[in-house]
Parts: C-alpha cells; sequence; structure tokens
C-alpha cells in the first residue's frame, strides 16, 4: 500500500480555531456532552469534557453544564484549543516506516526499542523518534501511539497523526475490530491450536510482570500451529484482548513458553542430542521470540481496511532455521 497525499489541514493536530454545528431534531433533550460528541466525533469525549470544562465548548453562545439538555436548532461551537500532549525530546533514531498517509504511521519497531519513556528511558523511545518524525505529533497523547509492543518484542504498529485517527483508533481497539497477529516460536512440541481464554493482571508479588488472576481483565489469544520441530513450534498467535505481556502469559500458560523470555520462560531447555547450530541460537537467544507479523484497521478517515505485514526480523529466521535443521537431522532415527 503506497502513502496517500491529502492536503486538507482541518483535521491535523495543529488546526485549532472556531468549528461549529446545529444541534439536530432528534437530539432533542438529551445532554449536551453526549450530543457534543456526535457532531464532533473527530475528538475524543474526555477531550470534549475538559473544553465544556474550560468553556471552550459552548451552546449558543454560552457556556452549559455537561448535563444540561439541549434544543433543536440550537448552535454548538469548539474554540479548539490544541495543547502539548506529549512532553519529550525529539531524537533522529531511524524509522522503519511501513505505510504513512495525513492520518496514521504504520511502522515496524525493532526489538530493543522501548516504546514509551519512562523510568530509566528518558531518552531513546519510540516517541522521541516520532516527534522528530513529525513535530506536530506532541499534539497527541503519547505522540500518537495508541497500542504498544514490549521492548524486545518486534513488529508492526499504528500511530494516529490526527485526533479524529486518534479516536477512531482508540474506538476500534476498544471494540476488537483491529486484526493483530503475531509469529512466537514456543518450547515445547505442540500437537494443535488452541484459544486462551485467561484474565491477566498484575502479578500479586512480582510488580515487573504480569499474571493469570480469577480477579484479573478478560484476556482471551487465540494460537494454531505455524511449523512444529522437534521440541519447539512456531505459532501464529491472533489477539481478541490487549493485555500488558498477553501473549508471553498466555503461552506461559499453556505451558508453552515463548524460546528467550525473561520473565516468563523459566530455565533455558537445549533438546536432547541438538544440533550445535541450535545449541547456540537457543543459548543467544536473548529477547522473547515474539514479533507482531501483521495488523489490520479501517482507516480512520476513508473507511477502507488497511492490512500492513513486517517482515519477520533476522534473529527469527536464523532460529527458526536452526530448528529446521535440527528437525531434519533428526529424521528416522
Amino acid at each position: 500500500m503506497t502513502a496517500a497525499a491529502d492536503d486538507d489541514a482541518l483535521d491535523s493536530p495543529a488546526a485549532e480555531g472556531p468549528r461549529t454545528a446545529q444541534v439536530p431534531v432528534n437530539a432533542a433533550g438529551r445532554r449536551f456532552d453526549a450530543v457534543l460528541a456526535e457532531l464532533f466525533p473527530e475528538f475524543s469525549r474526555s477531550r470534549l469534557a475538559e473544553w465544556i470544562k474550560s468553556g471552550d465548548a459552548r451552546l449558543d453562545g454560552e457556556v452549559v453544564r455537561p448535563r444540561d439538555p439541549v434544543t433543536p436548532g440550537q448552535v454548538a461551537s469548539l474554540q479548539v484549543v490544541i495543547e502539548t500532549q506529549t512532553h519529550a525530546l525529539p531524537e533522529d533514531i531511524p524509522l522503519q516506516v511501513l505505510y504513512e498517509d495525513s492520518e496514521v504511521i504504520v511502522l515496524d519497531k525493532p526489538a530493543g526499542l522501548v516504546v514509551h519513556p519512562g523510568a530509566g528511558n528518558h531518552t531513546g523511545t519510540l516517541v522521541n523518534a516520532l516527534l522528530f518524525h513529525d513535530p506536530a505529533l506532541s499534539a497527541l497523547p503519547r505522540a500518537g501511539i495508541v497500542h504498544r509492543l514490549d521492548k524486545d518484542t518486534s513488529g508492526v504498529m499504528v500511530v494516529a497523526r490526527t485526533l479524529q485517527a486518534h479516536t477512531s483508533l482508540v474506538a476500534q481497539l476498544s471494540a476488537r475490530q483491529v486484526h493483530r497477529q503475531y509469529l512466537a516460536v514456543v518450547v515445547g512440541a505442540m500437537v494443535s491450536g488452541a484459544t486462551v481464554d485467561a484474565p491477566i493482571d498484575r502479578h500479586p508479588r512480582d510488580r515487573l510482570k504480569m499474571a493469570v488472576r480469577e480477579d484479573g481483565r478478560e484476556a482471551v489469544t487465540h494460537y494454531r500451529l505455524r511449523e512444529r520441530f522437534r521440541g519447539h513450534t512456531a505459532v501464529e498467535c491472533r489477539l481478541e484482548t490487549g493485555r500488558t505481556h498477553q501473549i508471553r502469559v498466555h503461552m506461559a500458560h499453556a505451558r508453552f513458553p515463548i524460546v528467550g523470555d525473561p520473565l516468563y520462560g523459566g530455565p533455558l531447555r537445549l533438546p536432547r542430542g541438538a544440533t550445535e547450530a541450535l545449541n547456540a541460537q537457543l543459548r543467544g537467544f536473548r529477547r522473547q521470540a515474539l514479533h507482531a507479523e501483521t495488523l489490520e484497521f479501517v482507516h480512520p478517515a476513508t473507511g477502507e481496511p488497511v492490512r500492513t505485514s513486517a517482515p519477520v526480523p533476522a534473529d527469527m529466521l536464523d532460529l527458526l532455521a536452526a530448528l529446521r535443521e535440527d528437525t531434519a537431522a533428526h529424521k528416522g532415527r
């Protein structure tokens, strides 16, 4: 897919100024905040609530409360005020852009790149790179990032470039309308695919980890076999929900932990009689063998589906090659 040109600046993050819309007949008696969200769907409800509170959203020029009823024919007005939402330094960090237009950026995040600045990672993150790539992203929450990948998970991510795109993508994710497909290499020879439906929340003792917990948030992962080896399996995972560390936690819960996972993988396990090449790959694989392979969503402006895939990185290709070689070496034994 090629990038589309769009010179319309109205919906850009920096487009400040007045906007008006007339209250329709079918909105009679409804709350101002609910009608405002329908009249200006490019803005999130939280942002509109802030503008009502500050007086930048009005009804017939008057400051009203969110719960006040509206009357058909009244004019709802917005004084769009865009403040800096993301405070981070732009840094010239190379980005592998897979698709880009005026509304979204789809990129291939390498393993090792932290997404958001935080404790111990104030610079050198994806947010810093995005602000260098497009300074206008500072007007969006988290520089337009609507979902994340763990530091050592590689693969495809989508970033919003406008308020409208940000609102749309967040809504699609919430409604489970974004297709997210991952490739993982796990320990153990699977017989078949399955679904893990197990709630996830913070680990009760280790605050760095997540865990399957009865009182956790709903989490559903579907997986199927891609390629089977002697003691490992390449699996295709599809997320129905998007909890922190979801695939990593669910695969460990299913007793097929991801190769190299420092939190959930357990001790290193080498197949009996493994080739030297495979032993070297397994010993040297220092990140979870997890790659966000394909992402599909509805384009916020055109309504058309956008499907983008990120190529499998070299370290995982080398691991898969060693697993194939080892499996072939033991055939007939």
